[in-house]
């Protein structure tokens, strides 16, 4: 659980970058003048964050935040700005924008998961938020249900390709809401992934900010129940000695002001939120329970203290942060 002191302190930095209209970083297909727009023109309702999908984390965030400490004074704030900024008008512009052209792929996976990430939460809210975020979520739903089927090989790097990442939150938003969905992931992670054995873990790539071996890892605990252990056991066989060694160790950031090198905070921090995860999903038998919470440890005092020390990382740190102290 994140205390109140540090939960109003990623409120507050998350805060001051929803909703600005600059800097904004945009991705899209230019086709003609009606391309040629602001970020707050293109997407009403998510920009300010740098991108797209910081600013839904962000939203994840500070939501996240009202709900386990409803008696912050930022939690007030986060209400009104939610009521103000995530309507069905701004998010119906949203909804416009994937029909444009060169749009099928738009933050193709890890956008789409961590906008129903935002709708699952928002849905947890006395707040017309949820309602109106329904449609968007929806469509990114359909997305996943057409591209998943034709995905012939997984995407298995550390960044915003990786699919077993956004399928953890696609997961976790289908299973009161789309049996088919659950099904179709479900039977891709098994395809993909279900004979892995002996992981290597060679990892970090230089600007990872996800482990490819322990987000597999984490997707597989929702996927296969019961049967994790077994599949678990043969992934990683020598986890009980704290081997592959490179996932049990923090990575060093050598540049918090390069954008890209800063996202090696962000692996400590989702290792983190993988390692503590992955321990409750094996329970406290198991004979490396300790060492992944240990190794948990150690990558959140790696990164938790430099979220705010540079805007590169200080725009999303938190969202994973948060993952990370609420597993």
């Amino acid at each position: 659980m994140i205390d109140a002191a540090l939960a109003a302190r990623f409120a507050r930095l998350t805060l001051g970058h929803l909703g600005q209209e600059y800097p904004q970083k945009l991705d899209h297909v230019i086709n003609g003048p009606e391309d040629l727009l602001s970020p707050a023109q293109l997407h009403p309702a998510f920009h300010g964050s740098f991108d797209w999908h910081s600013c839904v984390h962000g939203w994840w965030q500070v939501l996240t935040i009202a709900r386990l400490h409803p008696d912050l004074p930022e939690a007030a704030t986060i209400r009104a700005r939610a009521d103000a900024v995530l309507t069905p008008e701004t998010l119906a512009g949203e909804l416009a924008y994937l029909g444009r052209p060169g749009a099928a792929g738009f933050e193709r996976p890890y956008g789409w998961g961590w906008l129903l990430a935002l709708h699952a939460e928002a849905a947890r809210h006395s707040a017309p938020c949820g309602e109106a975020l329904e449609p968007l979520a929806r469509a990114f739903a359909a997305r996943f249900a057409a591209f998943l089927p034709k995905l012939t090989y997984p995407v298995r790097t550390g960044t915003h390709g990786n699919i077993a990442f956004a399928m953890v939150h696609a997961l976790h938003w289908a299973e009161t809401r789309d049996p088919a969905l659950v099904a179709l992931i479900g039977e891709r992670a098994r395809a993909w992934f279900g004979a892995d054995r002996g992981c290597q873990a060679w990892e970090p790539g230089g600007d990872e900010f996800l482990s490819p071996a322990l987000t597999e890892a984490l997707l597989m605990s929702q996927v296969l129940g019961a049967d994790f252990p077994d599949w678990f056991a043969a992934f990683l066989p020598d986890v009980a000695r704290d081997e592959p060694a490179t996932l049990f160790t923090p990575v060093h950031v050598s540049d918090r002001s390069d954008g890209k090198i800063a996202h090696l905070d962000g692996l400590n921090l989702s290792r983190a939120w993988c390692w503590r995860s992955i321990a409750l999903a094996l329970g406290p038998d198991h004979p490396a329970h300790t060492s992944m919470l240990d190794a948990a440890e150690r990558h959140l005092a790696a990164s938790l203290p430099h979220i705010a020390d540079d805007y590169m990382g200080t725009h999303w740190l938190a969202s994973f942060a948060l993952l990370a102290l609420t597993a």
